[in-house]
C-alpha cells in the first residue's frame, strides 16, 4: 500500500534541516518549562550543573540528567507536574503491581496532540477516514484504549470501543460490524484467532485488512503467523505513558522496517544500558525519551528500558527505532546465560501442538536456579503431541541459547492474562542473603 504524498501533515513533509531546527527550539522550550515549573528537574539539573540555556545543539542534550520510573513514583502522585492541578484534563496511571503507579497528567492541548499522533500513526499503518476501527485495548487508567480511541475519531474513524474481555462477543461484534481496522496486544489478537477457529469462522474471511499492534514486545515469527492466519497487514506502534502513551512512534504500512519515531513531539536518543553514554545511530542500547511539546508533565530523558537501535528514516523524515523486542529488566539471567522472552517466543511459535502463549517460571532448585517454559496446547493437541512439543522446546532452548530448562504444556487458556496480555516472567526464585 502506498502512502499518498497528500495525506501527509506539515510535518511529515518536512525536510532533515527543518526537522532539525524545530526539533532544537522546542528542545529548548520544553527544558526551560520543566526547569522553571518542575521542582525535581530544578533540582536535578542543578545538581548536574546545566541549565535550559546550556542546550545550544541537540547533542547537548546528553549533559542532563536521565529521569527514571523511580523518580515518577518518588514524587507520585503530581509532583512531576509543571502545571496547576486545575489545568488537568485527563490522569492516566501505571497499575502499580511493583510498587506505586506512575500518574502523568494532560492539559487539552496535550490530549489534542496525543489524538493527532495516533491518528499520524493509524494513517501510517494503513488505516484511512471512513474506516471501522475495533478498539480491544483495555479502556481506563492504561492509556491503550483511550488513546487509540481519541486518535482513531480525529483521524476519522467510526470507533467501536470493545475494551478487552468477552472474546467470544468480540468476534462476534468483527463478524456482524465488519471493522477494517483492529488494535489489539499481539498476544491477545492470537486468543481472537483460537475463538475465531473455535467457532467454526475462517479468520481470513473477515473485514479485516490492517492490525495495530502494540503494548508489548513481538516478533517477525508472530508478524507472519497474525498474517498469514488473519490475510491482514500486522504493523507496530509504539508508546508508553510516561512519555504520552500509544502513538510515539508507528511501523509504516508500506514498508514494515521499523518504527518511525514521531520526532517533531518526542527526540529518541539510544544509551549503553550500563554507562549512560549515548550510542551512535545503528547500535543497540536503551530506548530514552525527551517531550519535545508536553504541557502538563514534560519528561528529560525518560530511560525506557527498551532495548533497540536507531536508524534512519525510510518512509518518512523521522528516525526509525527498530522493533523493540526486549527490555533491560525483562532480561533473564539463567546460569551465566543471557535470556530474553523474545528468544522463547520464537522457539513456541516454530513448535507443532502449542499456541503462541507462554510464561516463563523462574524457581531455585538446590542451590540453582531453574526455569520452565509453560505454553499453552492448541485444542486439537493430544497427549502425545504435548509431550512431543514439551521435549521439542527443551531441545530448542539448549540448542539455540545454550541453556537447559524444563517445559510444560498446559491446557488451552490456562494461563492467567491481564489486559489482554500474559504475564511472561513469574520469578518464585528463594532470595539469599
Amino acid at each position: 500500500m502506498t502512502q499518498a504524498a497528500d495525506l501527509l501533515d506539515p510535518a511529515e513533509r518536512l525536510d532533515l534541516d527543518g526537522l532539525r531546527a524545530l526539533q532544537l527550539e522546542r528542545l529548548r522550550n520544553s527544558l526551560r518549562h520543566a526547569y522553571e515549573n518542575v521542582p525535581f528537574y530544578r533540582e536535578s539539573f542543578d545538581q548536574a550543573g546545566v541549565h535550559p540555556d546550556d542546550c545550544r545543539s541537540l547533542s547537548d542534550l546528553s549533559r542532563f540528567p536521565f529521569t527514571t520510573k523511580a523518580d515518577l513514583r518518588a514524587h507520585y502522585p503530581y509532583g512531576m507536574f509543571a502545571v496547576p492541578r486545575e489545568r488537568i484534563r485527563r490522569l492516566h496511571a501505571s497499575s502499580g503491581t511493583t510498587g506505586r503507579p506512575t500518574v502523568v497528567g494532560y492539559t487539552e492541548n496535550d490530549l489534542s496532540m496525543w489524538a493527532d499522533m495516533v491518528a499520524r500513526s493509524l494513517r501510517a499503518a494503513g488505516a484511512r477516514p471512513g474506516d471501522i476501527a475495533h478498539i480491544a485495548y483495555g479502556y481506563g487508567l492504561f492509556t491503550g484504549g483511550l488513546g487509540a480511541h481519541y486518535g482513531a475519531e480525529r483521524l476519522g474513524c467510526t470507533v467501536i470501543p470493545a475494551s478487552g474481555g468477552m472474546t467470544s462477543r468480540q468476534v462476534t461484534l468483527i463478524q456482524d460490524l465488519k471493522p477494517s481496522v483492529i488494535m489489539v496486544t499481539p498476544s491477545y489478537m492470537l486468543t481472537l484467532l483460537d475463538e475465531f477457529e473455535r467457532q467454526g469462522v475462517d479468520p481470513r474471511s473477515t473485514s479485516l485488512r490492517v492490525g495495530v499492534f502494540g503494548a508489548e514486545p513481538w516478533t517477525q515469527d508472530m508478524r507472519r503467523e497474525i498474517e498469514e492466519r488473519f490475510a491482514i497487514d500486522a504493523v507496530d506502534i509504539y508508546g508508553l505513558s510516561e512519555v504520552i502513551g500509544p502513538g510515539v512512534a508507528q511501523e509504516c504500512v508500506e514498508t514494515k522496517d521499523g518504527l518511525h519515531v514521531w520526532e517533531d513531539h518526542f527526540f529518541p536518543e539510544v544509551v549503553d544500558p550500563i554507562t549512560g553514554e549515548v550510542l551512535p545511530e545503528g547500535e543497540r542500547g536503551e530506548l530514552v525519551f525527551t517531550s519535545l511539546t508536553k504541557e502538563a508533565m514534560p519528561i528529560v530523558r525518560y530511560r525506557t528500558r527498551d532495548l533497540t537501535r536507531l536508524l534512519p528514516g525510510t518512509a518518512r523524515v523521522f528516525r526509525r527505532v527498530e522493533k523493540v523486542t526486549g527490555r533491560s529488566d525483562d532480561m533473564v539471567i539463567l546460569r551465566g546465560v543471557n535470556l530474553f522472552p523474545t528468544q522463547i517466543e520464537e522457539i513456541v511459535l516454530r513448535t507443532p501442538g502449542v499456541a503462541p502463549h507462554f510464561q516463563l517460571r523462574l524457581t531455585t532448585s538446590g542451590r540453582m536456579d531453574a526455569l520452565t517454559v509453560r505454553a499453552e496446547a492448541r485444542p486439537d493437541a493430544d497427549a502425545a503431541t504435548r509431550e512431543a512439543a514439551a521435549r521439542s522446546i527443551v531441545q530448542a532452548v539448549k540448542d539455540g541459547i545454550g541453556v537447559s530448562v524444563e517445559a510444560e504444556i498446559v491446557d488451552p487458556e490456562s494461563l492467567e492474562r491481564s489486559v489482554g496480555k500474559i504475564r511472561r516472567i513469574v520469578d518464585l526464585r528463594e532470595r539469599r542473603g
